[in-house]
Parts: structure tokens; C-alpha cells; sequence
């Protein structure tokens, strides 16, 4: 094969930044510098980063996972006719079609995500290649505002920053307000621990985004508009704000666009990184320069938003099905998803799961079958245990309601919510009361303390929870956690607050048991609660290797080295930090 006929591409997303791919692309440029280099967006498989693929331009593609600089000269020889295939990285072949590795990918059904990882985002050449910004222009050509909503409708696609609200709906308010000047912001405030969905649309498919955005400023008048996105994503910001630059040289962005009286221009607002911004109306309160922080509704933002003129905040995830919806039609899109909820649904896959990366399904979807055929079950071969949906506000959702649909009243039905689409998927090693712990915390350092219930009813759940972790709960602590839930639900202001006790009303829902016995046994079940648990060391499996002795960092363990069964653990000394567990060969220490 002549290697100057060779494309290489190379997944360079912020994950596959992470994994090396800049020394990929240098091993590639050093070993066969004869071959064409690009680069695309993260295609999704973050297990498999650093993701190569080799082509001949004539539809041939041998992809590979886990590239590094050290096995680039392997790939480049068998290509070059001089080695053998490396199949231990291959994920796809014109021969191997059905790779376990491929069948991630096989298992989905891709529209927004349908570009990110297949081309350069920085090319604006490369998405209209991919019929990029042919809906705007058949809208600007054929399709009155009015029309525009009415196939946004006919599609039933709702609001995919966690609410659900009926998109069409939200942009006929705006449409029938008044105003000299509307606005519409495109929120990518992801703040989600786990999530990263919107990260990888704004970075590997920007300019699907920005006609999405032009799709929707369109159909109710906005002449000017925001993309609010994290400082913490700068390949985000770079990305996107190339993109601007460039469809304004195309002439789909800026005055009179494609010779109409249609104009609409974009700033990008870096936010610092305040999960409450996720809120709509804290969201707008930072681009004006004040605190984020929510107000009172109404007005809603529709009508008196961003400097008081009527604003649409869409989130980047409803924003890139925009053009395919237009471009395909509404019916098209309605097709697929169930009677509840249309279309299909971009997850963060991660935690405790062989296949975490983005994984984009058909409504309708079992979570069953999102964790298991795509995400390959348990990556450390424990039984899973539950899965947390809808991020650190959203809910657990046991085991054994796996086979629940993917869909906005089935999810909300087991107590947790659809959300922005986190999906954090946890074994049985995880103790559901620290993890209930874990996420309060977060949701009440990012409680912006406008309200009473939510600033300090989040830190007094924060506390109960503390307690029984550390062995001092009560049983009268549940019926406390449980009073505070209702109360501040009903209470707090925002969504942020609204939702912030979901983890632990479910939690206490479908894992009770696991509280009363940290309040009734003092007794961490899955051995996490270092106040609960003892470690010992099983002398008749201890080879007296050494190993946990020299990793103590309290010198709490003692024997002689190479004499089997030695080694004790002096319990007032140990500080239960499980290391010996974890350098420990011979599995011969005991957590209980």
C-alpha cells in the first residue's frame, strides 16, 4: 500500500489530549511523514483514547484504540505492506466489522452527536461537506418563522438541559413578546461532575451549534446571542470562537445573512464555573455582570430576560439537533423515541463501567442496555449497583430497575430525573449513604446562599449524613433527612435547590437498609465509612511479603519479612486508608 494515498486521523478532543494525542501525531509525522494528518473531535469511545483511524480515500478505514507514540510505527508497517495487523488495539476493519471494541458505536443511534469524531471542527469546509448549514439556508430560502416552529413541533423535541420543556412552546412566548432587541443564549454551562456531553457538541462539531443557534434566533425574531461556556473548557472556547470567525466569512453569521433582512451575531461569555449558572435566570444575571444568582419568576426570561429584552436560553445539546430536524424534517425525528419523549438522548457514561465515553440512544432505551450491550458492564467485575442519573441532583436508580425506559415520566417515576444527561454508574463496592454525602456536598458549596432552605438546608443534611457515616447517627437522623427533603424541595427557589436532596430521598428510598445499619449496627456494609470498618490481615493467606508494611503510612503493620502469617495490624494505630488492601497480592487483608 503507498502511504502517501494514507489518511490519518487522529481523535483529538480534550480526552484524547489527555491520552497523548499530540504525541501520536508527532509519531506519525516522524515515522511516515509522507502521510496526510488531520485531526477530529472526540468520536465518543473515551476508553479507547488515543483513537487512530487509517484510510485510502476510497472508503477503506482500519481504526485503532489505545494508540500511544510507541505503537504508531506497528500500524504505520502493516499499512506500508512490511507487519502484521496489530489487532490488540483494532476496533474496525473492512475485515473485522463486528469487533466487540466496534459494537459501542454500532449500538447507537448518532444525530446530534453525528458529526463530532468524523470531522475537523476548526474546518468549516469539512461541515458543509456534511450538508453543515443547509438548514439555514433552506429556512432563510423557503420557510417563514412560523413554519420553522411548527417542524420543531411536529418533531416533539423537548428542552435537553434537564427540563424537558417543549422547545417550540419556549419560542413562541419569545416570538409573541415585544421588544426592539431579543436575544438567545446557548447554554454550555455544563457543571455536572461526570458530564461532558455539551463539552465534546462545542468541541467537535462548533459550528452545528452556532446553526442551531441560528435555526432557533430565526423563528422568534433574536437578532443577537450569547455562548455562555465554561473558562475550564478552553479547546470549547477556541474551537467555537474560530467558528464564529469563520461562518461570518461564509456570510451564514453577521448582517443580512445570505442577502435577507434576517441578521444575527454571537458573543462568547467564558462563565467561572458556578453550577447554579445552569439556572436560567443566574445565567443571565452573569452575562450582565452581576453574581449568578436565580431571581423570582415571573417574568420569565421569554419575556423579560437578558437587559430586560425577551431571551431563549437552549441548551447546546437541543441546539445541535436543530439543523438535522430541519434538514430532515420533523417527522423524521418524532420517529424515533417513545409517545412521552422524542428523538434520541446524549449520555456521559462513567464510573464504575468497562465502556465509559458519550453514547447517544433512541428514547426508549433501557438503562439496562445503555450499561450493559454498549457500556459493557461492570470494569471491575462486582455486580452493578445502581446508576445516578440527572448529575448531583438527580437520582439513584437501583439494580433491579435497570429494564426502566429512557424516558422523562419513566425516569421521574423511580424519583430521578432525566437532567442534562450524567450517567454515573456505580458497583457494589460504593456505599450509597457516602455517596448521598458526596453529592450534597457538592450541590451545597454551589448553593449561591440566596435562600434560606437551600444554604442551610442542604448543610444541615450535609451534617446528618456526616454523622452517620462516622458511626454517631441516630434513627431519629432518617426521619430528619426526610423532613428536610419536602421541605426543601417545596421551598428553594431554583432548580438547584429543588432537586439538590434527590440523591438522598432516593437513596433512602431504595437503600434504607444501608443507613440503619451504619445507624443500628455501626456497620459500613460495602467497607467504605473508615469509622465503621476494621481492616485485618488473614495470617494464613499473608505470604509475609512486606508490601503492606512498607505502604503504611502510620507504621500500624508489623512482621517479619518472608515469614508466611506474620503480619499484624495494630488497630489503634490504623487510620483505615485501605492501602494495604489495595498493594495486598495475596488478598490476604479483610475489610469488615
Amino acid at each position: 500500500m503507498e502511504a502517501n494515498n494514507l489518511n490519518v486521523i487522529v481523535g483529538e478532543g480534550t480526552c484524547g489530549i489527555a491520552a497523548g494525542s499530540k504525541e501520536v501525531i508527532e509519531a506519525f509525522r516522524k515515522h511516515a511523514p509522507e502521510m496526510n494528518i488531520r485531526t477530529v473531535g472526540c468520536v465518543g469511545m473515551c476508553h479507547q483514547e488515543v483513537i487512530t483511524e487509517i484510510n485510502d480515500g476510497n472508503g477503506n478505514r482500519h481504526i485503532y484504540g489505545n494508540v500511544t507514540k510507541k505503537t504508531v510505527p506497528s500500524i504505520i508497517k502493516f499499512h506500508k505492506g512490511e507487519g502484521d495487523l496489530p489487532e490488540d488495539q483494532l476496533i474496525f476493519s473492512p475485515d473485522n466489522q463486528d469487533l466487540d471494541k466496534w459494537r459501542y458505536l454500532a449500538h447507537q443511534t448518532r444525530i446530534a452527536l453525528r458529526n463530532v469524531g468524523y470531522l475537523d471542527p476548526t474546518s468549516i469546509s469539512e461541515y458543509q461537506a456534511r450538508d453543515g448549514y443547509k438548514a439555514i439556508k433552506k429556512i432563510l430560502a423557503d420557510m417563514t418563522p412560523e413554519q420553522v416552529i411548527e417542524e420543531v413541533k411536529i418533531s416533539c423535541i423537548r428542552g435537553r438541559g434537564g427540563a424537558g420543556f417543549p422547545t417550540h412552546v419556549k419560542w413562541n412566548f419569545a416570538k409573541q413578546s415585544e421588544g426592539d432587541i431579543k436575544y438567545l443564549i446557548c447554554n454550555g454551562d455544563e457543571g455536572d461532575p461526570g458530564a461532558f456531553m455539551d463539552r465534546s457538541l462545542l468541541e467537535g462539531d462548533p459550528h452545528n451549534v452556532i446553526e442551531g443557534m441560528l435555526i432557533a434566533a430565526y423563528s422568534f425574531g433574536a437578532s443577537k446571542g450569547y455562548a455562555y461556556i465554561r473558562a475550564e473548557y478552553p479547546l470549547a472556547v477556541k474551537n467555537f470562537g474560530k467558528a464564529i470567525k469563520d461562518a461570518h466569512e461564509l456570510g451564514v453569521l453577521g448582517d443580512n445573512i445570505q442577502g435577507t433582512n434576517f441578521s444575527f451575531d454571537i458573543k462568547i461569555k467564558e462563565g467561572a464555573g458556578a453550577f447554579v449558572c445552569g439556572e436560567e435566570t443566574a445565567l443571565i444575571a452573569s452575562i450582565e455582570g452581576d453574581r449568578g444568582m436565580p431571581r423570582f419568576k415571573p417574568p420569565f426570561p421569554a419575556i423579560k430576560g437578558l437587559f430586560g429584552k425577551p431571551t431563549i436560553i437552549n441548551n447546546v445539546e437541543t441546539l445541535a439537533n436543530l439543523p438535522w430536524i430541519i434538514n430532515k424534517g420533523g417527522k423524521a425525528y418524532a420517529s424515533h423515541g417513545t409517545e412521552d419523549s422524542k428523538g434520541t438522548k446524549v449520555f456521559a457514561l462513567a464510573g464504575a463501567i468497562k465502556k465509559g465515553g458519550l453514547v447517544e440512544v433512541p428514547m426508549g432505551t433501557k438503562i439496562r442496555d445503555v450499561l450493559e450491550d454498549i457500556g459493557g458492564g461492570s470494569s471491575s467485575d462486582k455486580p452493578l449497583k445502581a446508576v445516578q442519573l440527572g448529575g448531583p441532583s438527580g437520582g439513584c436508580v437501583p439494580e433491579n430497575l435497570f429494564d426502566t425506559t429512557i424516558e422523562y415520566a419513566a425516569i421521574n417515576a423511580t424519583g430521578a430525573i432525566m437532567g442534562s444527561g450524567g450517567m454515573i454508574v456505580m458497583d457494589e463496592s460504593t456505599c450509597m449513604v457516602d455517596l448521598s454525602k458526596y453529592f450534597l456536598s457538592f450541590t451545597q458549596n454551589e448553593s449561591c446562599g440566596k435562600c434560606t432552605f437551600c444554604r442551610i438546608g442542604t448543610l444541615r443534611m450535609r451534617e446528618l449524613l456526616s454523622k452517620i457515616c462516622d458511626g454517631h447517627g441516630e434513627m431519629e437522623d432518617i426521619e430528619a433527612l426526610e423532613e428536610l427533603t419536602e421541605q426543601i424541595k417545596k421551598s428553594s427557589l431554583c432548580g438547584l435547590g429543588q432537586t439538590a436532596p434527590n440523591p438522598v430521598a432516593t437513596t433512602l428510598k431504595y437503600f434504607r437498609n444501608e443507613y440503619e445499619a451504619h445507624i443500628k449496627d455501626k456497620r459500613c456494609p460495602a467497607g467504605v465509612c473508615k469509622s465503621l470498618i476494621t481492616h485485618t490481615i488473614i495470617s494464613t493467606d499473608c505470604t509475609g511479603c512486606s508490601l503492606c508494611e512498607i505502604q503504611c503510612p502510620v507504621n500500624a503493620i508489623t512482621g517479619q519479612k518472608k515469614v508466611k502469617g506474620s503480619y499484624v495490624i495494630d488497630q489503634a494505630a490504623c487510620i483505615n486508608c485501605g492501602m494495604c488492601f489495595e498493594v495486598c497480592n495475596s488478598k490476604a487483608i479483610k475489610v469488615e
